[in-house]
């Protein structure tokens, strides 16, 4: 019983590692709750074409020529509460950047109560089939995840879990400082 619990313990510690990438130990950091990695600009994939229905604002597209912050969320999800005011108030600060949030895993009633909560000015879109379009890049691994795709529309940038100021802003100061 011993041998399996050790090897059980074991499992668990290496398999919070990632001992099969390739990234560079200096753009991966922990900044508070969220892990966040910046891939240098040979490694970045482009991103779907985010288009679709949203929650308040009918269909839309993102224009794939300007920095966008994509948050995946739920209503349910307590970091995504945590961050949404965050995430709201730096879609004001930067205002050259596009923010829109895709929901999943969640019901419309439940997100547009959460949306009026919060006073979330950006899009939400509704269908989360868009997150399948991430596979070969960095894909959306945690609820809550943001990610930054630079002005060339390849992804630059995933913080799994709940954004912080700090995080947020040296990953999107970064991304804008890359143009």
């Amino acid at each position: 019983m011993r041998l399996v619990s050790v090897f059980l313990m074991v499992l668990m510690v290496t398999s919070c590692s990632n001992p099969g990438s390739t990234i560079q130990s200096e753009n991966a950091f922990v900044s508070g709750s969220g892990v966040s990695l910046f891939l240098d600009k040979p490694d970045r994939k482009t991103a779907p074409k985010i288009s679709g229905p949203t929650l308040t604002s009918g269909e839309i597209t993102l224009d794939p020529n300007r920095v966008s912050v994509i948050n995946v969320w739920a209503s349910w999800c307590a970091p995504c509460r945590a961050e949404a005011p965050v995430l709201q108030d730096f879609s004001i600060q930067y205002p050259e950047v596009q923010f829109a949030g895709i929901l999943t895993r969640d019901n419309l009633s439940s997100a547009k109560a959460f949306y009026e909560n919060f006073k979330i000015t950006y899009p939400t879109f509704i269908d989360d089939s868009i997150l399948l379009g991430f596979s070969g890049s960095l894909i959306p691994n945690a609820i809550p995840t943001t990610l930054i795709i630079d002005k060339n529309g390849k992804v630059a940038v995933r913080i799994s879990g709940e954004v912080t100021v700090a995080g947020l802003r040296k990953m999107l100061d970064k991304v804008l400082a890359d143009a």
